[in-house]
């Protein structure tokens, strides 16, 4: 079959060349006045455009999903006040959010309580035969603080990480599932927080968190902590942790157990989320439920980062606040930055 290349871009370039000088026509034939109207109308585009840098953040909820923009960047803040208290009431003016030390404009606001999925992540080790009582207590406690439309999942672990339930509404078949575990072994503390992001892919709400409760310390997992480092940091969930430490001087155990403590401050500071030791196990419940009362009391920002470069590098994110007058010293809990896109 015979081609004809060459023939074929001369008629397209004909084309085009008659559909250019078509256009150009009316605007040759325009009017001084005519054009003068049509530079008024672009001056007035303009301005409208300028205006909408200054409007107000527009309110939304986080569980929603968001279609008008996909560089939107969500960064979920809590604030406390010297007594550890939850600080709520505040308005969007009293953030300030920085990018790479680059002040951001704030667009949306939002401290509505929204559905979330919850990762929990269950330490059954052999180091827990004496506080696991009161650790399903605890977790039952924070199932209380639980929406409807939340979801669940259970990560139970000791010398291996094991997926116990995948996501559910169903917060009794959690509780039964607890109970049937029971403590032994060693510790693969990192493999479960592993096999906890890589669940939560499959989450259906948009805000994300895991709760950890262990006594801290790995001595028994394939992943290391770099590992996990960064594997938080891509993960746009927030992990909060229960420390059920012993007494510092009961910890005759591994360097890496002695460094459990450190571990989970590290892990989840970086998302937002903190470590809430326990120095007494009756103190369990409370903390839980307590953590779980946060986790429906944040701010949630966004903002449209001013550098658009899709280069998948670093972005490290501080929130500051412009407190009310009257207010001590405030405290803000947010991650430290996400990755940006790479196309």
């Amino acid at each position: 079959m015979k081609r004809y290349p060459f023939r074929s871009y001369r008629v397209l370039l004909v084309v085009c060349l008659l559909v250019v000088h078509a256009a150009l026509l009316p605007a040759a034939h325009s009017s001084p006045d005519e054009n003068k109207a049509k530079g008024e109308a672009q001056q007035d585009e303009v301005k409208k455009v300028d205006l909408k840098r200054d409007s107000p953040g527009i309110p939304f909820k986080p569980g929603s999903v968001i279609h008008y923009d996909v560089d939107l960047a969500l960064i979920n803040v809590t604030v406390t006040d010297p007594y550890n208290r939850l600080v709520t009431g505040l308005e969007q003016d009293n953030f300030r959010v920085f990018e790479d030390n680059i002040e951001q404009e704030v667009v949306t606001f939002s401290a509505e309580d929204v559905p979330i999925s919850i990762g929990v992540i269950f330490d059954f080790s052999g180091s827990m035969a004496n506080k696991v009582g009161k650790a399903r207590e605890a977790a039952v406690q924070f199932f209380k603080t639980a929406n409807p439309q939340d979801e669940f999942f259970l990560v139970s672990f000791n010398e291996r990480a094991e997926l116990t339930s995948t996501f559910t509404n169903s917060v009794e078949d959690l509780q039964s599932r607890m109970m049937l575990m029971a403590p032994k072994g060693r510790t693969a503390l990192l493999d479960a927080i592993y096999l906890g992001l890589s669940q939560m892919r499959g989450a259906h709400n948009a805000k994300r968190a895991l709760l950890i409760l262990s006594d801290g310390g790995d001595n028994h997992s394939r992943y290391n902590e770099s590992d996990i480092k960064r594997l938080v940091k891509e993960a746009d969930t927030q992990l909060y942790a229960v420390g059920i430490y012993d007494p510092l001087g009961y910890r005759n155990r591994t360097p890496e157990e002695l460094n459990g403590p450190t571990l989970l401050s590290e892990v989840t500071e970086m998302t937002g989320g903190r470590v809430f030791s326990v120095e007494k196990l009756d103190d369990l419940p409370d903390i839980a439920s307590k953590i779980g009362m946060e986790l429906r009391n944040q701010y949630v920002l966004g903002y449209k980062p001013s550098n658009k470069a899709h280069d998948a590098r670093w972005r490290r994110v501080k929130i500051r606040l412009r407190a009310p007058k009257g207010l001590p010293p405030l405290s803000v809990y947010s991650k430290t930055g996400y990755y940006a896109p790479s196309h």
